[in-house]
């Protein structure tokens, strides 16, 4: 497991995480316990997914030190002007005395709150209750006026990422700006990405699934990455990507399967409160 450097105080995020969006609130106990025992080392959830309380409790009974786990959650669209009170909701939903990474989940350009959220954001971590503090689903123009009208920049926006969508300015901007790309949807949200047949070709030749292709190319490209399965051999299968390599040719086929296919909601336009 490769662990990347976030821009705050020496934080480590694992590279590889485990995603619990959509998992129902009685099943992710057991699923991110399954995760956990596999070696996944970081657990993305979310105020809005309603399963911090299932996280906190695999987290809590792991057999792993909390200091060795890495836990991200964040920031819903309707609390940007109470951030301080619903971070201390999640902490408390979550049982733990810290969270890793805590993240404004949406921008939500037409209530315009997010520069505030940011500030209370930046006190959290001040505070030493948060670890890192990051976006999600930031727009190149929401990022900037972060870094302008306030003091700490983000060390990591999560923004919908896959072959078919490859964010390949964003990611310059990541990269020029020391924040890092975190990937959800990695392996394009069941909309025929991984019956390409460009995923069969490489699969045959590495004798591995496409979707362990797909997250392989991931972490070549320097991304996080968070799949997300509550099925036991799936999870286990898609943490088994660290015994091969994509070679160059490998990676200008899947490059070249960038369509600009989003399967999620357009952040400039996403305001759900």
């Amino acid at each position: 497991m490769n662990s990347l450097l976030l821009n705050t105080d020496g934080v480590q995020i694992p590279q590889l995480g485990y995603g619990v969006w959509q998992i129902p609130a009685d099943e992710t106990e057991q699923a991110v316990r399954t995760a956990l025992t596999v070696g996944y080392r970081h657990v993305d959830t979310a105020a809005a997914y309603g399963n911090e309380e299932g996280v906190g409790r695999a987290v809590r009974a792991a057999e792993r030190p909390r200091h060795k786990l890495f836990v991200t959650t964040k920031l819903w669209n309707a609390d940007h002007d109470r951030a301080e009170a619903a971070f201390e909701e999640s902490l408390s939903r979550l049982g733990l005395d810290y969270i890793d990474l805590f993240l404004i989940h949406w921008p939500v350009p037409q209530q315009d709150k997010y520069v505030r959220a940011w500030k209370a954001l930046e006190k959290i971590y001040r505070s030493g209750r948060a670890k890192a503090i990051g976006t999600a689903n930031f727009t190149v123009p929401a990022l900037i006026r972060l870094m302008d009208e306030t003091d700490i920049t983000p060390s990591i926006n999560q923004i919908e990422l896959h072959p078919y969508l490859q964010q390949r300015e964003m990611r310059r901007f990541h990269e020029a700006n020391g924040i890092l790309t975190e990937a959800w949807s990695p392996l394009g949200h069941g909309k025929g990405l991984l019956a390409d047949p460009a995923l069969a070709v490489l699969s045959d030749k590495h004798g591995k699934t496409p979707a362990q292709i797909v997250l392989r190319w991931h972490l070549q490209l320097g991304n996080v990455v968070i799949p997300k399965s509550v099925t036991p051999a799936r999870i286990a299968e898609n943490f088994d990507v660290f015994d091969f390599v994509l070679d160059h040719e490998d990676l200008a086929a899947i490059g070249a399967m960038n369509k600009g296919l989003r399967t999620g909601p357009d952040p400039e336009t996403f305001n759900m409160t």
